[in-house]
């Protein structure tokens, strides 16, 4: 068990224990819980809604387990493979453009994910993604399913396992209607690792049923200026783990995203050099995206350590390295809050919030080139063409002041950090 226990994690044990969940699934194949059943010991809202693999109680991650809803107000719990990992994706950046007379749009401050989509249909990047014509924003919101059965893998048997659906509630964040396509639409403004599949699936059963075009499920992730679309499909409607990628494409808003290796470079040899904190952890965060998405987070309002836990893509261990790593550069700062950590940008992390996209990039790789060793594997790179190996960046940290780092295992997982934020840097050179 975690040594972080959640309210969650607390209401499912006693859950567990009262109703024998683990025993009921093993003889049963699954075990149904009503949120009457859920209520008694916390509110089913909050009991039930885990977007994430990582955001399930602990209990579920070690039987491996998942739970689906299957009415308005009962639950299903089995080893249901329920989750689908977001595709790697090298893709470039299409530029897209908001035309000049809408006025009441800011792009460069998506505060939701209906802002995101809002912008996302006015510029076009719906339509060029979707590929349709006449697109029209018809159905949102929260609605009714109907009624469905579907296929899911049970991970334990190995086999398929019937699930019935009967009016469950499902949500729809947009839908547009062409001429040729019903697109429905997830979107996010967390990046993480996966999703669930249920997201997609539910609205993509529920309107088949209702209209006769072809229905393209959407997953939709705004970061950092860049609009991240996934087209899916079920190549079998009635298999829940049928999910397939059709597309992937990228896109922005921003006027001036052009960065150039003579930018980075003259970041990389103006930029002085400063001592290493010695009351904050070397970085292991290995996504430096991921950083500046929990920046972004953090500029809508503050957050405990519990809330970026639950609510993002996080476990207990990696929002301590992720908030660590953005307290290392200067983005975040921590507060006791009553029994809590209370986590807000800084100053400088809202400043630089506010530029353009451009700008605001450079002044990332600015603060990561204020530590030597990041620097000095960069420079390397451009010298050789050839990025270090994880040894050879160790034996660099091995000979300078790193804060609170003893064993190799840690000298290795702390270099994955450097190659990870120094690839990134690379990354953003589009010339």
């Amino acid at each position: 068990m975690s040594e972080y226990i959640t309210l969650n994690d607390k209401a499912w044990e006693e859950l567990f224990e009262k109703y024998n969940i683990v025993t009921q699934v093993e003889e049963n194949g699954s075990f149904k819980i009503s949120a009457k059943q859920i209520k008694e010991c916390r509110e089913p809202r909050l009991m039930t809604k885990f977007d994430h693999t990582v955001n399930l109680p602990e209990l579920f991650k070690k039987n491996n387990l998942s739970i689906l809803p299957v009415t308005r107000g009962d639950y299903i719990i089995s080893h249901f493979k329920a989750y689908h990992k977001f595709e790697s994706s090298d893709v470039g950046v299409t530029k897209v453009s908001i035309p000049s007379y809408i006025q009441s749009l800011d792009y460069s401050n998506i505060t939701s994910e209906a802002v995101a989509l809002n912008c996302a249909f006015a510029t076009g990047i719906i339509e060029d993604f979707i590929e349709d014509e006449q697109l029209v924003p018809t159905v949102s919101g929260r609605m009714s399913s109907g009624m469905f059965d579907f296929d899911i893998l049970d991970t334990s048997s190995k086999n398929h396992r019937q699930v019935n659906v009967v009016n469950s509630q499902i949500e729809i964040d947009a839908a547009y209607e062409g001429v040729k396509y019903l697109s429905l639409i997830e979107a996010k403004r967390d990046l993480s690792d996966d999703f669930l599949v249920r997201q997609l699936y539910y609205p993509f059963r529920t309107w088949c049923e209702k209209v006769t075009k072809e229905i393209k499920p959407v997953f939709l992730v705004y970061s950092n200026g860049i609009y991240r679309l996934y087209q899916y499909k079920f190549e079998n409607p009635m298999d829940y783990n049928s999910l397939m990628l059709v597309k992937q494409r990228n896109y922005t808003i921003e006027e001036d995203t052009l960065i150039t290796t003579e930018d980075v470079e003259r970041i990389l040899k103006s930029t002085a050099i400063i001592s290493e904190p010695d009351d904050i952890p070397f970085p292991q965060a290995d996504s430096f995206e991921r950083v500046v998405n929990l920046c972004e987070l953090l500029n809508q309002h503050n957050m405990t350590k519990s809330e970026i836990t639950i609510k993002y893509d996080f476990d207990e261990r990696q929002t301590d390295y992720y908030t660590n790593a953005a307290r290392y550069l200067g983005l975040v700062e921590k507060k006791k809050d009553n029994d809590d950590i209370l986590y807000q940008l800084t100053l400088q992390g809202q400043e630089i919030l506010q530029k353009c996209y451009k700008q605001r990039q450079l002044d990332f790789c600015y603060l990561i080139l204020q530590h030597k060793l990041f620097a000095d594997v960069l420079s390397e790179h451009f010298e050789t063409g050839v990025m270090p190996s994880k040894e050879e960046i160790v034996n660099r940290m091995k000979l300078s002041n790193v804060y609170n780092v003893v064993s190799d295992a840690t000298y290795k997982r702390r270099a994955s950090t450097i190659r990870g934020w120094v690839e990134w840097i690379i990354n953003l050179i589009n010339d």
